[in-house]
């Protein structure tokens, strides 16, 4: 080999390892910056998806303390209701507490009978006849005085919550008829159990009583009026 096909041969190996060592430099360079443009890349939504409902999942199953705070909250607002509501319930027991006492009891006329009074309200009373533990009638003031005529036993109850009670002196109507303290009562049958009475005084009418299906009293000036729904009146000073 002469001297001259040597330095071609030197050449081309120069060459050769040359290019071999550019093109390993090139594919180190490309692994270095597909390396950097992983790292630098962001995450997708996807991923950022996943990433919180796993965390969401890892805090339900460690009970996040915020999840306590809200519970605790709610409890605290159910039992602040549950007080609430019993407060008001306690509230309700007084008020009916206050009707369920009589405010007196009363001997009636029989001599074995009493009334228990009972205020419900500015001149609303309820009274309970009662005899041996049992309760024979009730009488309430609504607007008006009330009446009742139990066995002959005439009885009264007025707006201010006064009792009155008498034995017989009854006249039974249709009729006119004199009554204690002057007064006159005219006494019509209208109906079935159904009876109306003008109480008369000097001056004329000064009132009417009607009971229809229903015992009713009056006091007119001092003086007890009663008239039954079968159309019996007395009158007590």
């Amino acid at each position: 080999m002469n001297s001259s096909t040597t330095v071609r041969t030197a050449r081309r190996r120069t060459l050769r390892v040359a290019a071999a060592a550019l093109t390993a430099a090139a594919a180190l360079a490309l692994t270095a910056c597909s390396g950097s443009d992983a790292a630098a890349k962001p995450a997708s939504h996807s991923d950022t998806a996943n990433a919180a409902v796993e965390s969401s999942r890892a805090g339900s199953s460690a009970g996040l303390p915020g999840t306590d705070v809200q519970a605790s909250a709610g409890a605290k607002a159910d039992a602040k209701a549950a007080a609430t509501g019993k407060q008001s319930g306690s509230a309700h027991a007084a008020n009916g507490g206050s009707a369920a006492s009589p405010v007196r009891t009363q001997r009636l006329a029989d001599g074995i009978s009493k009334a228990e009074i009972y205020q419900l309200g500015d001149q609303h009373y309820r009274a309970k006849i009662v005899a041996r533990g049992a309760v024979l009638a009730t009488m309430e003031t609504k607007g008006h005085d009330d009446g009742l005529d139990a066995n002959d036993m005439f009885v009264t109850l007025t707006l201010d919550g006064q009792v009155h009670s008498w034995m017989g002196g009854g006249h039974q109507g249709p009729g006119t008829f004199k009554l204690a303290g002057g007064w006159t009562a005219k006494v019509t049958k209208v109906g079935e159990l159904r009876y109306r009475a003008q109480i008369i005084g000097h001056d004329g009418v000064a009132a009417t009583l009607e009971a229809n299906q229903h015992d009713v009293g009056l006091d007119a000036n001092g003086i007890s009026i009663v008239l039954s729904s079968g159309g019996v009146i007395s009158a007590h000073a």
